[in-house]
């Protein structure tokens, strides 16, 4: 699989001046967009588009400096339709505008290559089981939130935090299924995965029971889930476990991500600070 990812990366590489089909980067790594842009944000540490578009404009920037050749035409070289367009996104990234990179010889921000290499820690092993599931529903209250890669999600806490005891008591009465008890579900999340960008969040439950009244319901058809468990400090011990899935499991079995909502059942230590918890991952084995 790194092997794959490393000639995805060859071929953006060759193809920054040029548009590039997200569609033939899954091709090349054998797998699907979705599982390519998830497996992606989580070995890169950021969005297969914001490594992109760093790596066009860092190439970009280079050229800037040497002086040969009109702004214009790099900004419609490297997919920007207008010099406005242009300099806005340089501006970002370098934090200064083209022009003035020109005129001063500013000193810019270079975004390196990138090339996934395997390294064997060999000093843990990782909980998971793989379920066959029928169809279900999630069924509880929702909101939309951030995604938050790194500490607490407060969107999420004050959420959960005004929501009365009793309307969680009377959901929890519904679930007859596994994941049991209330569960965190996150569904519609941005392809990209960019800190920031919005997903739904349910508080819900897991039930063929008919929904009261008032709450919002997200049917799941029947499919494939890989079910991952761990203990520790809230909230780094769960996101760890998201990270090691992508950065690890996957790359080592023969599963990868499929689209579907991700549920995440939850038991806090009584003074909340550590927790033991079960991930629930939507999965389809790898083709070939």
């Amino acid at each position: 699989m790194l092997e794959r990812l490393n000639q995805t990366l060859e071929h953006i590489e060759g193809r920054l001046d040029r548009e590039i089909d997200v569609t033939e980067l899954a091709r090349i790594a054998a797998t699907s967009e979705y599982h390519l842009r998830r497996m992606f944000s989580a070995l890169a540490g950021m969005p297969l588009s914001e490594y992109i578009r760093r790596r066009r404009l860092t190439v970009a920037g280079a050229e800037v400096l040497t002086g040969r050749e009109p702004l214009l035409d790099i900004a419609v070289r490297y997919g920007y339709g207008s010099g406005e367009a242009f300099a806005r996104a340089f501006r970002a990234v370098h934090g200064v505008g083209p022009g003035e990179a020109r005129r001063t010889g500013a000193a810019l921000v270079s975004q390196a290559r990138l090339a996934f290499r395997l390294t064997i820690e060999g000093s843990s092993s990782m909980r998971y089981r793989v379920v066959d599931k029928p169809d279900f529903t999630v069924v509880g209250l929702k909101t939309r939130v951030p995604l938050v890669h790194t500490g607490p999600n407060q969107a999420i806490i004050d959420f959960v935090s005004g929501i009365d005891r009793e309307i969680l008591g009377s959901l929890e009465k519904l679930a007859d299924q596994e994941p049991q008890g209330i569960v965190s579900v996150c569904d519609d999340l941005d392809p990209s995965r960019a800190e920031g960008t919005e997903l739904d969040y349910y508080q819900a439950v897991i039930t063929s029971a008919p929904a009261p009244e008032g709450t919002a319901v997200l049917p799941v058809p029947a499919g494939t889930w890989a079910v991952f468990t761990t203990s520790g400090p809230v909230p780094q011990a769960i996101q760890e476990l998201w990270r090691d899935v992508f950065t690890e499991w996957f790359p080592a079995n023969p599963y990868r991500s499929r689209p579907g909502p991700e549920i995440l059942r939850t038991r806090l230590s009584q003074d909340k600070t550590e927790a033991e918890a079960e991930l629930w991952l939507p999965v389809e084995r790898e083709q070939g």
